[in-house]
């Protein structure tokens, strides 16, 4: 039935708003002509300001949105992850040292072998055991890349930085000298039996044994090497510390596989990586610890 009033007063109906579409500032978001949009987890509903039948013009503008998420978490960065994996191993493994050790140190000293290797009083007897100990160790893990029980230890094959070699010559020089070779003793044993249990079952770890005995030994490993033949051997220079070739390219070239082998990883198994770093401590801790016995 139609409407009996004036159209005066349906004139001043209409300008009762109830018709009146909101001002363009009130509606959140711009293109009020899509009427489904995605992004970023939100999901809007619009409708077309053209208004659909029953329902009023203002109701047919308004714009329905549902957030799924308020915002995104930042992805979370660890120490060193911007230069690439080797970074992040150093990170961890430069904690694990003293103040004296390195300046980026957190241990407290404990053990003696931690303490200046100038308070150190090293013995012939010891440093054989510790050379003999660390030579089944680089053995081991020579044998372990040789042997590639993962397609990523071929990576690690003649890198320039193996030392078994080097250090039967040494064991050779103090033979010659009358010196008495020792048999392999706990220490070093018990490293070479994990070395090879993680390497055929954890990857990630073993990698890790990997980087920080070779890496070690190329610094505080020299260093110590040079104060113990001070107090001991006349300043001899064995070839344990010696290298074929310019040390920092080696070592860079070693970075660099490390790096394009951990690009594989998940991040799960990237921190399993790091998290092995304390056992390696532990264990060349023991070793070297032979050199004061």
């Amino acid at each position: 039935m139609a409407s009996l009033a004036p159209i005066s007063q349906s004139q001043s109906l209409l300008n009762n708003t109830h018709f009146q579409t909101p001002p363009p500032q009130s509606l959140p978001g711009p293109n009020l002509g899509s009427e489904f949009l995605t992004k970023r987890g939100s999901v809007r509903f619009r409708t077309r300001r053209r208004g659909f039948p029953g329902l009023p013009m203002k109701s047919a503008a308004r714009v329905v949105v549902v957030s799924a998420t308020t915002a995104e978490k930042p992805k979370k960065r660890y120490p060193g992850e911007a230069k690439g994996f080797v970074e992040e191993m150093r990170f961890v493994a430069m904690r694990l040292h003293t103040k004296d050790q390195a300046k980026e140190g957190e241990k407290e000293v404990k053990e003696p072998e931690e303490r200046p290797v100038a308070k150190w009083e090293p013995t012939v007897d010891g440093y054989l055991r510790f050379l003999v100990d660390s030579k089944l160790v680089y053995d081991t893990l020579e044998g372990i890349i040789e042997k590639a029980a993962f397609p990523s230890y071929v990576e690690f094959r003649n890198t320039g930085l193996e030392r078994s070699g080097k250090l039967a010559k040494d064991l050779e020089w103090f033979k010659e000298q009358g010196h008495v070779i020792p048999e392999p003793s706990g220490p070093g044993i018990t490293y070479a039996e994990y070395l090879k249990e993680i390497s055929e079952k954890d990857p990630q770890a073993f990698i890790c044994h990997f980087y920080n005995i070779y890496f070690a030994h190329t610094a505080g490993g020299r260093m110590i090497g040079k104060k113990v033949a001070e107090k001991i051997l006349n300043k001899k220079e064995l070839e344990f510390y010696k290298w074929d070739g310019d040390l920092s390219q080696l070592l860079q070239n070693v970075r660099d596989k490390l790096n394009k082998v951990a690009e594989s990883w998940t991040r799960e198994e990237k921190n399993h990586c790091l998290e092995e770093t304390e056992k390696s401590f532990k264990h060349s801790g023991d070793i070297l610890r032979l050199i004061l016995s």
